[in-house]
């Protein structure tokens, strides 16, 4: 059974869920503004709403351009359509979302193929691993089109040397770059820079903001007004155009107006976390490795199963994983909530 059901079976109401960031909930001020959110039709470019948020976006950003999507997988595809023709290739850490976890959408839609190049335990690439993966110009091969960047991943924050120089390789090897930016604010708060300055180097950006950020649903992507043009294109084809949709682009505006320098919190319990763990027997977390709102929490083998069942009867969520858990923190995780899970994990191992 899933975590959902396991916690249904007992009767019992969630309260603690560490499985993601992405299941926060809109607060009582932002659910406001969205009820009072001016709207009209996006796919006609009539909402003031999304129009706003997609400015403030990409001023955010230092790019020319956004648009609002539904996902952050879709804002991705949309990306990764508009960089990229049918036999292009694309080059991403064998660890990054795009890769991973968003269904091969760009090759099965795009006909674009994916060579994932090894990363290290922080998710970074090394950029001579850049230049030698880039194909000659031979018919046998496909054509190098696109370097896919991200940040954070798995909760480590790349900093601007970093990034600008796995996008210099890529535009050396005349790569565009394209950052999937999901947790980019994290990074940003993390490292006391601004978000701009993260991503200068790269052409496009994608930010979530239904991750710490917190609003219900929604990301934005930016770059050229040329790009967002043709990216406007790829959301039409995949489905994505909206209409009044002011009523989530208003979550967006007052998440990037309010819920921007809190990310600290989530990073702040993120390591009171790890700390209390690193104390239960059974149980390690490698505390410096934790840097922003993710930790990962090793069991013993049979352990996760079993555990997960006990805290579902509790009311507490955990995410999929054997010897290895991902923690995740957030708006609706505060310090009681972490002393009441550690306490819990505690019980559990005796």
């Amino acid at each position: 059974m899933t975590s959902y059901q396991d916690a249904a079976q007992a009767n019992q109401q969630v309260w603690i869920d560490l499985r993601s960031d992405t299941v926060t909930r809109p607060t009582a001020a932002m659910r406001e503004a969205m009820a009072n959110a001016e709207v009209g039709d996006d796919v006609y470019g009539d909402d003031p709403t999304v129009n706003e948020l997609q400015a403030r976006v990409a001023k955010l950003l230092g790019k020319q351009a956004g648009l609002f999507v539904a996902s952050g997988t879709q804002s991705n595809l949309c990306a990764l359509l508009a960089h990229c023709q049918r036999g292009d290739e694309l080059l991403v850490g064998d660890c990054y979302h795009v890769h991973r976890y968003e269904a091969g959408g760009v090759s099965v839609l795009g006909g674009v193929m994916m060579e994932a190049l090894a990363t290290d335990h922080r998710g970074m690439m090394q950029p001579a691993a850049i230049t030698k993966a880039v194909k000659p110009d031979d018919p046998h091969c496909p054509i190098s089109r696109l370097l896919c960047l991200e940040n954070t991943v798995s909760g480590h924050a790349h900093d601007v040397a970093s990034i600008a120089g796995l996008a210099k390789a890529g535009r050396d090897s005349g790569l565009a770059v394209h950052l999937d930016g999901a947790r980019l604010m994290n990074a940003s708060v993390k490292l006391g820079v601004p978000a701009r300055q993260l991503v200068e180097a790269v052409d496009s950006v994608s930010l979530c903001l239904s991750k710490g950020l917190g609003t219900p649903a929604g990301s934005v992507l930016v770059g050229s007004a040329e790009f967002i043009a043709r990216a406007r294109r790829m959301r039409k084809l995949v489905g994505g155009g909206m209409r009044q949709v002011g009523i989530l682009a208003a979550a967006g505006l007052y998440a990037l107006e309010h819920h921007i320098d809190r990310l600290a919190d989530d990073h702040v319990a993120a390591h009171r976390l790890a700390d209390q763990l690193g104390q239960i027997a059974k149980v390690t977390v490698n505390a410096d490795l934790v840097e922003t709102n993710m930790v990962f929490m090793q069991l013993p083998e049979g352990a996760a199963d079993p555990l997960r069942a006990h805290l579902a009867g509790r009311g507490i969520l955990l995410g999929t994983g054997d010897r290895t858990i991902r923690l995740v923190t957030h708006l609706d995780i505060d310090f009681l909530a972490i002393d009441q899970f550690t306490a819990e994990i505690a019980d559990f191992f005796g």
